[in-house]
């Protein structure tokens, strides 16, 4: 049975759904208004082999910030709720992914304790006009939402969009094994016999 999830935010700066399917085939339909934070997601996605659609609308006008913050914040949501409808997941991801001279390393502990540690940097400040700076802002968003601790160390890379791209297909690859169903986990997710979150 799919574990789908969908949710959405609205405010006065944004509106963003989020349809999310863990189990589905890797494909996205991705409609942000800001093409390379669609870029990114789909590569996530596909290399994290779970369904995405995202649909997201803001203040484009004045910056990115506020939308792809929001962003992050709507799918944070909807990978917590597929803990919280679906059931026990395998909780701990991690991957290393390369990207030509790039390297990125990403761990993930589904705990319900909300943690960025993010040793993050892009060796120029733009992706053509995309301020890589705002990806802090989407990863923090996530985590808070998610409850999530999430570890990203870039390795090595003289290219930010080689950067960016290593750290999102490894933050897909390790939210692929964190949330792949376990519905034999005894106890839940936790020795201490918690039904969901440590």
């Amino acid at each position: 049975m799919a574990r789908r999830v969908e949710t959405e935010r609205a405010t006065r700066e944004t509106r963003v759904s989020v349809g999310l399917d863990m189990d589905g085939p890797g494909a996205s339909s991705l409609e942000t208004g800001v093409p390379f934070m669609d870029h990114l997601l789909g590569a996530m996605a596909f290399h994290g082999g779970f369904q995405l659609t995202v649909n997201a609308a803001g203040d484009l006008a004045t910056d990115p910030h506020h939308l792809v913050e929001d962003i992050g914040i709507v799918l944070g949501t909807a990978l917590a709720e597929t803990v919280t409808r679906h059931g026990a997941v395998a909780r701990f991801g991690w991957s290393v992914i390369p990207m030509d001279e790039a390297l990125a390393e990403v761990a993930m502990d589904v705990c319900g304790r909300p943690t960025a540690v993010l040793d993050l940097e892009f060796p120029q400040p733009s992706v053509g006009s995309f301020d890589v700076a705002l990806l802090r802002e989407f990863l923090n968003g996530l985590v808070s939402t998610a409850r999530i601790s999430l570890h990203v160390t870039v390795r090595r890379g003289q290219n930010s969009h080689h950067v960016a791209e290593a750290v999102f297909k490894a933050l897909g690859r390790a939210a692929g094994q964190a949330y792949r169903a376990a519905p034999g986990a005894a106890g839940g997710m936790s020795t201490k016999g918690t039904a969901s979150f440590a």
